[in-house]
């Protein structure tokens, strides 16, 4: 063995294309197959450029004839010459990679149809959650005839009924007489056609209507008669209901909601509560309610009590209490604008689960698409065009604790919701008649044209409680 380095190939052996056999005093190390030396011991011949090694030509080599080219612990040749075999290695790599990629498919796609499992599991569960009132769509298509036609299209008119119920889970608010009911809280929601604005219209229970004749639940028929509003409700359901507000307005309801007591609350607690002012402090057994004076949040059982206080309340007025739920529930609608809860999954889930829980829906409402998207032509509505207010109304002439209408204010402010014309609002401190004292309802010219606009005392969704 020496230490210098072994004897070059013969560029003319080289380029005739022979093997050429390493120098007996260089057998221990090899060369690059351009001549350059290498970076290991050889255990075999050199090849020349182009040469492959042929088993059992005579010349010496490791078991199979191959030359092997390695890193780390085995002999190494250095790189490859061109058209060496490293088929075999490339092969694995590629394997690999495609095994790799086969299984991340997999993964991804197991990902998908597990949230797509989720997503259909929610769906049918919100879905399943809201019942159907099949019994008003059938008394109502028994008297269509009756019933007044639509005159906007895509405008919509919606009832909302609030159930005073004290049968089941609501029977701590009052006793329970064998499950019959009256609306304690009834609103027109009017719907522009554009869905620029909203427009709440409240109508006070005590107001004294003329209710038709309705199917009581016992299959017997209640006589037309002139009563107080909510007892329509009583009678014959939300049936009766629709079809006494639709002959004292001229208005076709295109759909219908009854919310019960707790499925208000529920609603509240999903927004993590409701922020209002109060100027005294409320101490009500009958509503459930103790509340300190001043800014507050209130959960959904002190919200209950303070849109249903009366006696405790300013004057103990049916008025003032209608004024009350009519600015929570402006609140309540700014608090699930402001706060993003209709684009945020997380925090909408809980609204649409106890929303759907609290409703009975006629049939056109009854499915989470049909309430989707009703809501969805709504979230665009500015707040400041989200109204609320109370049909014109004063004590009733033969008994001053029940109300009647103010004419023809109401029915001039029925037209205009009925023919999708606007209206407005303001604080009623702040509306004043033609002598500068207060009033219901004034005309104020409207900045589009010089056709006056009605205006109503009221307020909007953007109105802050704490700073009327």
């Amino acid at each position: 063995m020496t230490e210098s380095a072994g004897t070059p190939a013969d560029p003319d052996d080289s380029a005739t294309g022979g093997n050429q056999t390493p120098d007996n005093s260089a057998a221990g190390e090899g060369r690059a197959p351009d001549g350059s030396p290498g970076e290991g011991p050889v255990e075999g011949p050199v090849e020349g450029p182009g040469e492959k090694h042929v088993p059992g030509s005579g010349s010496e080599g490791p078991p199979g004839g191959e030359t092997r080219s390695g890193s780390g612990s085995g002999p190494s040749h250095g790189p490859l010459p061109e058209g060496s075999e490293a088929g075999p290695t490339l092969d694995i790599v590629v394997k690999r990679k495609r095994h790799w990629l086969r299984w991340t498919a997999l993964g991804a796609s197991f990902v998908v149809l597990v949230a797509a499992g989720a997503g259909w599991w929610l769906y049918k569960k919100l879905d399943g959650n809201i019942r159907t009132d099949t019994s008003a769509a059938a008394e109502l298509k028994a008297y269509e005839k009756e019933r007044p036609s639509s005159v906007v299209h895509d405008a919509q008119n919606i009832l909302l009924i609030g159930s005073d119920s004290r049968a089941g889970d609501n029977s701590k608010y009052g006793r329970d007489d064998g499950g019959s009911q009256r609306s304690d809280t009834t609103i027109l929601l009017h719907l522009a056609a554009d869905r620029k604005s909203a427009t709440a219209m409240s109508l006070p229970r005590d107001l004294m209507v003329n209710i038709p004749e309705c199917h009581k639940s016992d299959k017997s028929v209640s006589k037309p008669q002139f009563a107080q509003f909510n007892w329509a409700f009583e009678f014959g359901g939300t049936a009766c209901t629709i079809r006494t507000v639709e002959k004292m307005t001229g208005i076709r309801i295109d759909h219908h909601m009854v919310v019960d007591f707790n499925g208000f609350k529920n609603m509240v607690d999903a927004v993590d509560g409701v922020e209002i002012c109060l100027k005294q402090p409320i101490d009500d057994s009958a509503a459930h309610l103790k509340l300190p004076s001043g800014r507050q949040k209130l959960n959904g059982e002190q919200a209950l009590g303070y849109v249903r206080a009366r006696k405790s309340i300013g004057n103990g007025s049916d008025t003032e209490r209608m004024d009350r739920q009519q600015q929570f529930l402006g609140a309540l609608v700014n608090k699930v604008q402001s706060n993003g809860v209709l684009l945020n999954p997380t925090r909408l889930y809980p609204v649409l689960d106890a929303a759907t829980k609290a409703l009975t829906t006629d049939p056109g409402l009854d499915s989470l698409k049909d309430l989707y998207d009703l809501v969805r032509g709504m979230r665009n509505v500015p707040t400041d065009k989200v109204q609320f207010l109370t049909v014109p109304r004063q004590p009733y002439s033969a008994n001053r604790n029940r109300d009647e209408l103010v004419q023809p204010d109401a029915d001039k402010l029925f037209k205009q919701l009925r023919d999708d014309k606007p209206v407005a609002v303001v604080p009623a401190d702040q509306l004043k008649d033609d002598d500068g004292k207060d009033a219901d309802v004034t005309d104020a010219a409207d900045a589009s044209g010089p056709t006056p606009t009605p205006t109503y005392s009221g307020n909007n969704a953007a109105t802050d409680l704490c700073k009327q």
